[in-house]
């Protein structure tokens, strides 16, 4: 998948075909239009094309991150991703600036689709009726998809976004269609868990929403090779002046593994929760009950 940032970067591609919204979490919903663009292009020999923003407009916390996100997109086979930066100066343009200005005389699509609760320009002025209207002066044909639903729940990254903070993770997972996951970079620690005995990379997750607190049962997705592991979110509290943080740590202890990856991307999926974080009375019963949490994520069938 072509990545391009910026408006003026754009070029005109064959018969275009344009998924527009944010799709953070590429959640099932989201995959259902992508999919659909995907299709669409191949039927007619065009160019399938994501049209996103980031940051995100109206939330600061995301479930992906903007470099998670593309890849999670690249894997449906889209074409191209057109990345826009929502900033103040963005977030001015009306909604007919954009669709002129931008949709139109940028890459003048054969096809749009979007969600049928998509808005879009200043004051989220523009709207499924506006883009109707949009759409027979300049020539494309409009899809807008329902909100899937599963059950009686709306598939949403709003509501995704409430179930992972919450830590309903499996409820979370079936509306993005795969276990709850971060995409981080291995930063350099403390390595307390080293002095334990069980040596943990520590996560910078890139500003994505994380999990509860507790410690979890993970795959870990490192260098095209998946393995088990043990994560953990808290803030150490059987250490002194580590239970201060105001940030929760996010550390991963990957099984039958030993190699040094500072600074490499790493993904971590989560599965069971094992247990909640707890105050140990010393760091060797801290080291008793990490064994048995391994143990545990051993005994796990993923």
């Amino acid at each position: 998948m072509r990545v391009i940032y910026g408006v003026n970067k754009i070029r005109k591609f064959p018969n275009p075909v344009v998924a527009l919204g944010v799709f953070d979490g590429v959640h099932l919903g989201h995959k259902r239009i992508l999919q659909e663009a995907v299709s669409t292009a191949k039927k007619i020999k065009g160019t399938s094309i994501i049209l996103t923003f980031d940051p995100h407009p109206q939330s600061e916390d995301s479930i992906c991150s903007l470099e998670h996100r593309l890849n999670l997109i690249s894997r449906i086979g889209l074409d191209v991703c057109i990345v826009i930066r929502f900033d103040k100066r963005f977030s001015q343009v009306t909604a007919r600036d954009f669709m002129v200005k931008i949709l139109y005389r940028r890459i003048n699509p054969r096809y749009l689709l979007v969600g049928k609760n998509f808005t879009f320009g200043r004051n989220a002025q523009g709207d499924f009726n506006l883009l109707k209207k949009f759409s027979q002066r300049y020539n494309f044909k409009l899809k807008a998809f329902d909100i899937v639903k599963i059950g009686s729940r709306p598939v949403s990254s709003t509501y995704i976004r409430n179930l992972i903070l919450a830590g309903k993770l499996n409820e979370a997972g079936r509306l993005l269609s795969r276990p709850v996951n971060i995409l981080g970079e291995v930063a350099r620690g403390e390595s307390l868990g080293k002095v334990l005995g069980f040596p943990t990379a520590n996560i910078d997750p890139h500003h994505e929403i994380i999990p509860p607190s507790g410690i979890y049962i993970v795959k870990v997705h490192l260098a095209n090779r998946i393995f088990k592991g043990v994560c953990y979110i808290g803030k150490r509290p059987t250490f002194k002046n580590t239970g201060l943080r105001l940030k929760n740590n996010i550390e991963v202890h990957i099984l039958n593994f030993h190699k040094n990856i500072y600074g490499k991307k790493i993904e971590i999926h989560f599965f069971d929760k094992i247990r909640e974080d707890k105050r140990f009375k010393s760091a060797v019963e801290l080291a008793k009950q990490i064994k048995k949490d391994v143990i545990c994520a051993q005994k796990a069938n993923l």
